[in-house]
């Protein structure tokens, strides 16, 4: 669309902004995605959430943390340790206590969504950072949460804070089925992946998608 490649899966459609074919890797935006300059509150972001089918082929990266926003004291986040909120943890390094620094938090105003003093067990915190296993599905709707912010590390690299993290959702994916059809399919400069109905294998070509290679898109 517009030579702009799309994913789309069931929590909603996202831009591709990178391909990293040396490490199977998709970087995805979500425009209603929080960083560190803008907090994006009313649930009106994306998430993650995947078909049951496509989930052994497609998922965040292990290095990828998501940020949940004013989620709800009732949110299945915290019912399951009442009063401790033990889902909440730093991903490679990054967590809410370095988000908490970022200006859109000063921003925020009279839209403040909570206390960022809480001690857990006095109600949830206005953050909290989990990677995507934890949970399987990052829906905000079901969590009850006002919003997300999602960012990664490409280890071993480091970087001083949440103003210089890479905000995005970094996918991993691997390709089953057709071997032959999927390094021809590379071999033209494409991507191997399946079509709408997820049976129909189809290769990639930028702006375009062929059943054989990229060289008969052309």
């Amino acid at each position: 669309m517009n030579d702009v490649l799309m994913l789309h899966i069931s929590s909603g459609s996202y831009r591709v902004l990178e391909i990293d074919y040396a490490y199977s890797a998709l970087t995805l935006h979500d425009p209603h995605l929080s960083t560190c300059e803008t907090i994006v509150l009313g649930g009106k972001g994306n998430g993650f959430v995947v078909e049951p089918w496509r989930g052994p082929y497609l998922a965040p990266d292990g290095n990828n943390v998501f940020l949940l926003i004013g989620c709800s004291a009732r949110s299945p986040l915290f019912q399951g340790f009442p009063g401790k909120h033990l889902a909440c943890r730093n991903v490679s390094g990054m967590g809410c206590e370095e988000y908490y620094s970022c200006p859109a938090w000063s921003l925020l105003g009279t839209q403040r969504v909570g206390s960022r003093g809480r001690v857990y067990g006095s109600g949830p915190p206005e953050c909290c950072a989990l990677p995507y296993e934890a949970i399987k599905a990052i829906n905000l709707s079901k969590l009850e949460c006002e919003g997300y912010s999602s960012a990664y590390s490409l280890a071993p690299l480091r970087v001083a804070g949440p103003t210089d993290w890479s905000y995005g959702i970094r996918v991993k994916y691997s390709v089953q089925g057709n071997d032959e059809f999927c390094r021809a399919c590379e071999a033209t400069g494409g991507t191997c992946g399946y079509g709408s109905d997820g049976i129909r294998q189809m290769c990639m070509c930028g702006s375009s998608n062929s059943t054989s290679n990229c060289d008969s898109s052309k």
